[in-house]
């Protein structure tokens, strides 16, 4: 049965892998392992190592924390996170808020933030 801090942890991985563009391939191969492997510690299935945690984490420009972050230790917490970014659509919406420029992305999220309010 599948941990839901692996779980988590497995989500965090692919999301980052997603906002940096990177494939399961090239992310297996910048790590030294089979893509196959990456796709078990996505979903979960597999745990992964404190090792390869560091390697996965020096590879896609983030610190270990990273892959933590949203944990309470409540397991409802981290379902909903799941959903969140389980979505092609949240997650394309991401990448392309982060390929703005910093000043310009600012802006845009102080006009969300204003119609998110207004709605």
């Amino acid at each position: 049965m599948k941990h839901p801090v692996d779980v988590h942890v497995g989500k965090r991985i692919r999301h980052r892998r997603w906002m940096v563009g990177m494939t399961q391939q090239q992310l297996a191969d910048s790590v030294g392992i089979k893509f196959q492997q990456i796709q078990k510690y996505e979903t979960g299935m597999n745990r992964v190592s404190a090792s390869r945690l560091w390697d996965i984490a020096r590879t896609l420009g983030v610190s270990i924390g990273f892959f933590f972050e949203g944990l309470s230790g409540e397991s409802s917490d981290i379902a909903v996170e799941a959903d969140i970014l389980a979505n092609k659509e949240a997650m394309d919406l991401v990448r392309a808020y982060y390929a703005i420029p910093e000043a310009q992305r600012r802006r845009l999220f102080d006009l969300a933030r204003v119609l998110s309010e207004a709605a």
